[in-house]
């Protein structure tokens, strides 16, 4: 069991991204080893990390996690301004490049895909890469299901407790959610109504028709080669057999964990079994190099405008 220190607070920060967009992040820049990048899932905040990022910070590691645009306390794109891949994964080659040296991205779900696309735009930007239950290729009805849950109320909820019981019926396998950690994955409207913190637009902009992406997402799976972990989850109804053999096919330096008891949501299904994973991959990868140059810093330079 790997157990966390004591809570620290860390600075809440606002950091630029691409397109002139600023992200809301947590750091903890106190160690000497790392950095280590944390993207999160869609319709998830970086508080997902909260756990995982304090046990690695006790271990030396700089942390940062950052809400993604369109959720948590980060921009949301304007009117007019539909959502797509490139600009997650320009925010991610903004963020990752900045430091001072090549960081270890910890991604899951959407925030892994994401993670793919930018480090194949840039072979380098990522010293190396612990993808979360995610492959290019997954089951579309686990997506179906996961949309369902997240369009089911589309008027919020009339109070903290009665969220609670909607992410209770649909996660009866894990422990009751308090209303202190609802307040990170919803907001009170003028209205006095709770609603979830990420803007409804990116269900219909940017998950509807994520299918159309996958052959995009396995070509640049194929062209990643940072070293790379897949933790899976042995219950997941996203990533099955068959797509973790195609996504091994494609990216044969890769590894694979699978957590036996965890469902897509791995990090909060079996926090310390994962936790101790991503560390004892972190223990043996060798010490990251200075952030990546790119042959085409219109890359980075093109997503800052």
């Amino acid at each position: 069991m790997v157990t966390p220190p004591a809570p620290t607070t860390l600075p809440n920060l606002r950091l630029d991204a691409a397109h002139g967009m600023v992200l809301s992040a947590s750091a903890d820049t106190r160690g000497r080893r790392g950095p280590v990048l944390f993207a999160h899932g869609f319709g998830q905040t970086r508080h997902a990390w909260t756990a995982t990022a304090r046990t690695l910070a006790s271990h030396g590691f700089q942390t940062l996690a950052y809400d993604a645009r369109g959720h948590g306390d980060s921009d949301w794109n304007a009117d007019g301004l539909p959502y797509h891949g490139d600009q997650f994964a320009d925010d991610l080659i903004v963020l990752a490049g900045e430091q001072a040296r090549a960081p270890v991205l910890v991604a899951a779900s959407m925030g892994g895909l994401f993670g793919l696309l930018a480090e194949s735009r840039w072979p380098g930007l990522f010293s190396a890469m612990v993808l979360v239950d995610i492959t290019p290729r997954w089951d579309t009805a686990g997506v179906e299901r996961i949309l369902a849950f997240m369009t089911a109320h589309p008027q919020g909820f009339t109070s903290l407790a009665e969220a609670a019981d909607v992410i209770a019926a649909y996660l009866p396998h894990r422990p009751r959610k308090s209303e202190t950690s609802l307040r990170a994955l919803l907001r009170e409207d003028d209205h006095g109504r709770w609603r979830w913190h990420w803007d409804p637009r990116l269900v219909a902009e940017l998950a509807r028709d994520s299918e159309q992406h996958q052959d995009a997402l396995a070509d640049a799976a194929r062209r990643v080669k940072c070293p790379l972990l897949l933790v899976s989850g042995g219950r997941s109804d996203l990533v099955t057999p068959r797509t973790i053999a195609d996504f091994l096919a494609l990216a044969p330096h890769a590894q694979h964990v699978q957590l036996p008891q965890a469902t897509h949501m791995v990090a909060g299904d079996d926090n310390d079994a994962f936790t101790a994973t991503v560390l004892h991959y972190l223990d043996v990868l060798p010490p990251a190099p200075p952030a990546a140059s790119s042959a085409e810093p219109e890359h980075v330079t093109g997503a800052r405008s």
